[in-house]
């Protein structure tokens, strides 16, 4: 069985997707604890163009700060949840299109990130304000960056891989 799962885990498309999630994981917590250094202690608001400002921002939710108050259940059921999704993506490695496995790699990588976070803070750290006419969008990271980039290859890929599949 320890033979099977290590076989899938070490295809050339695992790692593919392995490589991309650990690339992401390392800038997302390197600028996160710049932010920290730079921005959270004591709290500042940075001005870097007109439309975009470097905030710090406790996010103990997940997307748009949804499920803020779910304490503990939340903080780790979101870890395990992004351990699953990464567990699935490596499984399926091998079924993957390039594009799915590029999206796979980034939406594990910033999942991960932000897990780190919650089981690090019990929060993610956010600071990415993004503004225009007095409208800001939730803070976000740069691991939800990665998520919604593979999230948008993912449906790219759904439109235009899935009958050719390439491998």
């Amino acid at each position: 069985m320890l033979a099977l799962i290590h076989a899938r885990l070490m295809t050339r498309q695992a790692m593919t997707i392995l490589t991309i999630a650990f690339v992401i994981i390392v800038a997302d917590q390197w600028s996160k604890q710049f932010m920290l250094d730079w921005i959270f202690f004591p709290p500042v608001r940075i001005v870097i163009l007109p439309f975009l400002n470097m905030v710090p921002v406790w996010n103990s939710g997940m997307s748009f700060g949804l499920l803020a108050d779910g304490g503990m259940i939340v903080r780790f059921g979101l870890a395990v949840l992004a351990l699953l999704v990464a567990i699935w993506f490596l499984w399926s490695a091998t079924s993957l299109t390039r594009i799915q496995r590029y999206a796979g790699g980034a939406i594990v990588g910033g999942a991960i990130g932000n897990a780190i976070d919650r089981l690090r803070f019990g929060q993610v750290v956010d600071f990415i304000d993004l503004h225009v006419a007095g409208w800001h969008w939730p803070a976000f990271n740069v691991a939800d960056i990665t998520i919604s980039i593979g999230a948008v290859l993912w449906i790219v890929s759904l439109f235009f891989e899935q009958e050719n599949k390439e491998t």
